[in-house]
């Protein structure tokens, strides 16, 4: 189990803040959800941004809505992919918390994964928008091929560790990189490391065939 204390990298202010306005896609929704889940600074930080927001809404202006707004929200709701699970459906003991079961099953073991070479395994979790979120499962001791970033990209460790040039992150740690950052992530040697990974473009690779490969499966 992720002691909160062994998290070193958290999630910036202005990830927090889109995220209790609603306004973040709903891949990264679920990248932030179960990190909160995981790490106490992040969530106690995310509940004053939550309080902020609940005071400015005290002192806005009421907006009309139509006599319909109410039935056409719910119905909505009641049509989303995703629906929280019921305690009866988490699993406790498992590496993937419970916003992330909702939309992975219970665990790995459950994952459905794809190869996508060198050894590393991929499922992409279905989630609306331009966005995308996908399970990565890296073999210790292997590389992710070296790129760059054409947006944002959130990794969130769940299991093992990884490296790059910039640092070391582990279990419930998550990384924010953008257009700045060029990378070669490493999982570290004795344990695979499985993250969850949401980007808002496709990743820049370096070589002629990774960029190839990329376009294929998606990345």
């Amino acid at each position: 189990m992720t002691r909160t204390t062994d998290i070193k990298h958290h999630l910036t202010d202005q990830l927090l803040i889109a995220y209790a306005a609603g306004s973040l896609p709903e891949a990264f929704d679920l990248v932030v959800a179960t990190h909160v889940s995981l790490c106490d600074e992040c969530r106690a930080r995310l509940a004053e941004f939550e309080a902020v927001g609940g005071e400015v809404l005290e002192f806005t202006e009421e907006a009309p809505v139509s006599d319909a707004a109410l039935d056409a929200t719910l119905q909505l709701i009641s049509n989303a992919a995703w629906s929280e699970p019921s305690p009866s459906v988490v699993k406790r003991d498992s590496i993937f918390p419970a916003p992330l079961q909702a939309y992975a099953g219970p665990g790995p073991d459950a994952v459905k994964w794809r190869r996508i070479g060198g050894g590393v395994r991929q499922k992409v979790l279905h989630t609306d928008g331009t966005a995308t979120v996908r399970l990565l499962h890296i073999p210790a001791g292997c590389a992710v091929p070296d790129h760059g970033h054409n947006g944002t990209e959130l990794t969130l460790v769940l299991q093992g560790a990884f490296r790059d040039e910039d640092d070391r992150f582990g279990v419930g740690d998550v990384e924010v990189a953008n257009e700045d950052l060029e990378h070669t992530p490493v999982a570290e040697p004795g344990e695979d490391c499985i993250c969850l990974a949401a980007c808002d473009a496709p990743l820049a690779f370096k070589g002629l065939m990774h960029r190839i490969a990329g376009r294929v499966i998606g990345i």
